[in-house]
């Protein structure tokens, strides 16, 4: 692959994969967290956080990005203050990318762990807490057990989102070759320029391949997930 993509197609490549891992692996705990919360829980301002969380499905890829940028860059209040603090920055930085694919990952993660989550019996966790087990245990050993192939099949839809995502990424992080320029917007890239049709059209093979990887690694998780869970019954 490394011969077949010139030095900017492999960056662009590089990039988008470490943007999709990190941004699908930080958000998960808080998908975890707030996805029980919204199957098992009923509490004030449960709709609102239901509609916040799907917020940026519905509002244009572009405004997330302004948002961000307004919220998150360096004269933002929470930009300036973690740049001040802890010297992270995400405006114009690949974290930025990462940062903006995680937020319009979020809600398809959500989605689809609240779903598993609202599939499971609450009777065998209650079994469970009978047997003497605390809720951290029964959590560990029968909720996320069982709740397993809904997870997987949540980050794998973040990871997908991640990888495509354009409009809030290069509304907030802008478009630097080696820097914040991942695989959709080095195509939108390529296509503006004369004889860049190749170059895009290699990265869109690449694309579409490891979209295709992903999604067989999942499927292949969620079964030996699905088989463990027919084991332990």
């Amino acid at each position: 692959m490394t011969q077949w993509l010139g030095p900017n197609e492999w960056q662009a490549v590089a990039l988008s994969l470490q943007v999709a891992f990190v941004a699908t692996l930080t958000s998960l705990p808080l998908g975890l967290f707030i996805a029980y919360a919204l199957a098992r829980w009923r509490f004030f301002g449960h709709g609102l956080l239901n509609a916040v969380v799907h917020l940026p499905l519905v509002l244009p890829p572009v405004v997330t990005g302004y948002l961000l940028l307004i919220g998150f860059g360096r004269q933002g209040p929470i930009g300036a203050f973690l740049d001040e603090t802890f010297g992270i920055r995400f405006a114009f930085e690949w974290t930025g990318a990462a940062l903006a694919s995680a937020v319009m990952g979020f809600p398809l993660m959500v989605r689809a762990i609240r779903l598993a989550f609202e599939s499971i019996d609450p009777k065998l966790e209650e079994a469970a807490s009978t047997l003497g087990a605390s809720r951290l245990m029964v959590m560990m050993s029968v909720t996320l057990p069982l709740a397993l192939p809904g997870i997987i099949a949540g980050m794998v839809l973040a990871f997908a989102k991640a990888m495509g995502e354009f409009g809030a990424t290069i509304t907030f992080v802008s478009n630097i070759p080696g820097r914040t320029q991942t695989i959709p917007s080095a195509i939108y890239a390529f296509l503006q320029v004369p004889g860049g049709e190749e170059s895009a059209f290699r990265l869109i093979v690449v694309s579409i391949a490891v979209s295709i990887a992903a999604v067989l690694v999942a499927e292949l998780l969620a079964r030996r997930a699905s088989a463990a869970r027919v084991d332990r019954s």
